[in-house]
Parts: structure tokens; sequence; C-alpha cells
């Protein structure tokens, strides 16, 4: 019965590490971008501009300048700083692969 147990903790302890890795960092990061960007950064209507397919550069640089305060914007700017400068890479990495 304790080996039943101590089975069962183990598996708790890693079944959730597996399902987090099962989702690639730029998707997770990317959640928060859904709303107003759509899925996978492909912006429906003129509204927001579509992150999907976008230069990586240009999307680092968007960034950026967001969380600096140098791109004014009454979301984006508070979003941005929430981002540490690696996340903001991975961010702009995982829109710029996705399709448009």
């Amino acid at each position: 019965m304790k080996t039943i147990a101590a089975l069962t903790l183990a598996l708790s302890a890693t079944l959730p590490a597996i399902a987090a890795e099962a989702i690639p960092q730029g998707a997770r990061l990317a959640a928060s971008c859904t709303g107003c960007h759509g899925t996978n950064g492909a912006t429906q209507g003129n509204a927001l501009p579509p992150l999907a397919g976008q230069p990586k550069d240009q999307l680092l640089q968007s960034l950026k300048d967001f969380k600096a305060g140098r791109r004014p914007a009454t979301i984006m700017t508070k979003l941005a700083k929430g981002y540490t400068d690696e996340q903001l890479e991975i961010l702009a990495a995982y829109f710029a692969a996705q399709k448009k």
C-alpha cells in the first residue's frame, strides 16, 4: 500500500511538469495576447495589427519600445513591462513563426 501511495505522489508531482512542457513557452506567454490580437496573432479586421508572420526583429523592437515607453499605447505599455527581455524575445519569435 505504501508503494502505491509513493508512486501516486511521484506521478502527481511529475505530470504537471510534463503537461506544461507539451505547450511551447512562446504559446504560453502569448496566451495573454489572444484577447486583442487573436489566436496565434492572426488579428481579424483592421483595429489592431496582426502579429503572425511579422519579422521577429520588428516585433521585438516594438515590444521593447512599448516596455520602455518609447511607443505610447493604452494597454501594450503596461503589458510589455510585465515581461523580461528574454520573454519578449520568445514572444517575438513565436509570433514571427505563426502563419498569417
